[in-house]
């Protein structure tokens, strides 16, 4: 399975998850991202989802790009059921974490396996990612990465360590950091598949910005699309978590806009403009 151009993202759904992912997947998303983090995400409601798609419209899960995360336990709501043993070792917890979303979402594999975060020292960020890797030898995830790492000494620590290349980060993509410039190119020079959240919510001044418009006058797209089309075309997969259906669909016909290199420049022009003040006032 190639790897996604856009990725229908979870969280928060609460209980409108099952049939926002059915919606979603009808509509023509291959693509759901979630975690085994009751906090936010309802990854048993996704297996749901997974169940009636198969049974009554006959998309079978091997259709499905489907991903999830390790949360470590700064990340839980402990007044919730956790899914696995706060007390156990890290290596522990991640094997247990990773069985419990195979229970939630019925299937005995991920196409990728994520890290929710780094962990509280780079010793328990390491032994955690020891586990996503021996996952990956079992044949057991296909992918693996980490999310919410903004720091390229990191990647790079877990790459040396580990002895092997990530495959996927997934950090936020927005104004308040800079649309993660540093990350963004490490990833594109070591062939890391990069995903963005907050892609939309986070660049209101982009979004409303000449560059932007110039391409919605033209071409007749909304600001979304064109900026999701702008992320693709920089090497960047957008989550979108949309509850609207006709934002879904915007979302993905966004794929085949023609857009030209000269579109592409003129925003990251804008993106560069961005004062300091702006990127403070969003975050």
């Amino acid at each position: 399975m190639s790897f996604p151009k856009i990725i229908y993202g979870t969280a928060w759904k609460k209980e409108r998850t099952t049939n926002l992912v059915v919606q979603a997947v009808l509509q023509g998303f291959r693509a759901i991202d979630t975690a085994c983090q009751p906090k936010h995400y309802q990854e048993k409601l996704v297996g749901d989802a997974l169940d009636t798609l198969r049974q009554r419209h006959g998309i079978n899960r091997e259709d499905i790009f489907l991903q999830t995360k390790y949360t470590s336990i700064d990340g839980q709501d402990a007044s919730k059921p956790l899914p696995y043993d706060p007390t156990a070792s890290i290596t522990d917890q991640v094997r247990q974490s990773f069985s419990t979303s195979l229970k939630n979402l019925r299937t005995d594999y991920l196409d990728s396996y994520i890290l929710h975060s780094p962990l509280r020292t780079p010793a328990l960020t390491l032994e955690a990612w020891k586990v996503l890797l021996e996952l990956q030898d079992e044949g057991k995830v296909h992918k693996i990465g980490i999310s919410n790492c903004y720091d390229t000494r990191v990647l790079q620590y877990l790459i040396d360590n580990g002895k092997r290349m990530l495959d996927v980060v997934q950090n936020r993509w927005y104004e308040g950091n800079g649309w993660d410039a540093d990350v963004v190119q490490f990833c594109k020079t070591h062939g890391i598949y990069y995903e963005s959240f907050w892609t939309l919510s986070g660049s209101p001044n982009l979004l409303q910005g000449a560059a932007i418009q110039d391409i919605v006058r033209r071409t007749g797209a909304t600001p979304a699309q064109a900026l999701f089309r702008v992320a693709q075309m920089m090497g960047v997969t957008p989550l979108s978590g949309t509850k609207d259906e006709q934002h879904m669909k915007d979302g993905l016909t966004c794929v085949d806009m023609s857009l030209t290199e000269a579109d592409v420049e003129s925003v990251q022009r804008a993106m560069k403009a961005i004062t300091p003040a702006q990127k403070t006032g969003i975050m």
